[in-house]
This record gives C-alpha cells, sequence and structure tokens, in this order.
C-alpha cells in the first residue's frame, strides 16, 4: 500500500495503525513526516545540533515504544509534542541547564508599538531584541518558559497547548497571560531602551485560540 502512494499522501492514522502491526515502513513515514517540527522544537532547548540530534533519538525511541497508547482523540502532532516537551524538560532538569536556545534572527516576542524596519539600524536592532527575548525567557520558571515557546515561537494554538500540555484551557489563558507578564515586567525593568521611544510598553501578541 505504501509504494503505491507517496508518504504526504498517506493520513497518520493509517501509518499510525500499520506502525502499530510493526510496519518498519509506515513508522519511517512518521518519522520523516514530523522530525522536522520535533528538531525544531528541541532546538530551543538544545545548547547544540548533537545534543539536540540525540534529545530527538530519544523522542522517537520513546515515540515508537508509546505508539500503541495513542487513542486518536487529539491530533497525532500535539501527542508528539507531549513527549518532546516531557523529554526536554527532564533533560534540561537533569543536565542543569536552565537556558533556551532561541531563535537569532528576530525578536518572536512584541514589546509594542510599531518600528521602522526600513532604517539602516534595524538589522542591529532586531538582533539585540532577539539576545534580549532570549534572555528573558530564559530567566523564567519552566512552565512559563514552556508556554511561550508553545504559542510564541511554535506557534501552536490555545486548544493545542492544552492537549500538549495535558492541562485546561482555562489554565493556558491564565499562565500564558502570566507568562506574557514577566516577560514584559522583565523587558521594561531591564531594557527600556529598546522599548518604543525608550519609555516602558506592553508586550505580548494577541491570538486567536
Amino acid at each position: 500500500m505504501f509504494a503505491l502512494q507517496r508518504p504526504t499522501e498517506i493520513p497518520d492514522a493509517e501509518l499510525i495503525a500499520a506502525a502499530i502491526d510493526g510496519s518498519e515502513a509506515a513508522f519511517t513515514g512518521l518519522v520523516e513526516r514530523y522530525q522536522d517540527r520535533v528538531f525544531r522544537l528541541l532546538g530551543r532547548y538544545c545548547r547544540d545540533q548533537v545534543e539536540c540530534e540525540d534529545l530527538a533519538q530519544i523522542v522517537f525511541t520513546k515515540v515508537f515504544q508509546k505508539l500503541h497508547t495513542f487513542q486518536g482523540d487529539s491530533a497525532f502532532y500535539t501527542w508528539l509534542y507531549r513527549i518532546a516537551v516531557n523529554a526536554a524538560t527532564d533533560h534540561l532538569s537533569r543536565a542543569g541547564h536552565r537556558r533556551l536556545r532561541l531563535v537569532e534572527d528576530e525578536a518572536v516576542l512584541d514589546t509594542g508599538g510599531d518600528r521602522d524596519h526600513q532604517s539602516p539600524a534595524a538589522p542591529m536592532l532586531a538582533a539585540e531584541l532577539a539576545r534580549v527575548t532570549r534572555e528573558i525567557v530564559a530567566t523564567l520558571p519552566e512552565k512559563f518558559r514552556t508556554i511561550l515557546v508553545l504559542r510564541e515561537f511554535e506557534d501552536l494554538s490555545y486548544t493545542e497547548i492544552a492537549q500538549v500540555l495535558q492541562i485546561q484551557l482555562g489554565t493556558v489563558e491564565s499562565r500564558l497571560f502570566r507568562a506574557r507578564q514577566r516577560f514584559k515586567e522583565a523587558f521594561e525593568r531591564t531594557h527600556p531602551e529598546l522599548l518604543p521611544g525608550g519609555a516602558p510598553s506592553g508586550a505580548g501578541r494577541g491570538g486567536s485560540r
């Protein structure tokens, strides 16, 4: 069956069922479909590529071992993200790491106001905003760091975050609100000069659920 269809045409449910029945090709199809997303997520936590690759291998080993427990009551990738997030936070706890390696080419968390991105100084300002963003997010408690990563960097919906973290939707809303407030307060306290006009302003972006 898999030889007659391109991997992208095979629904997750079929690949999962076949993998549970022992098809190595089906499980390989799942890995190939989601490995880039998992690697990107783990890259928010890992310090270097080798560390990230090792952790990705751990994640997919756990997926293989636990695949038979997937009930199908949520999207497969949210179930997969749950395993990846747990593996990453466990890894950081064991290794004693406390910093996230976030994207370096842009500041994802909005500190309020519009900036002139056509200005010659815009690239340097964006790089500095990204550096400050990484530093501040890295200082937040783990539950706030993770929810910001899932929402602001991975762009998951509120419902998807609730499924990944196995918490209520209301908890997602309140925790994300508090995480953004923590980020906002830290930004205003430590780097007010980077805010529009050099004065404190709002932080965090809204977003549809």
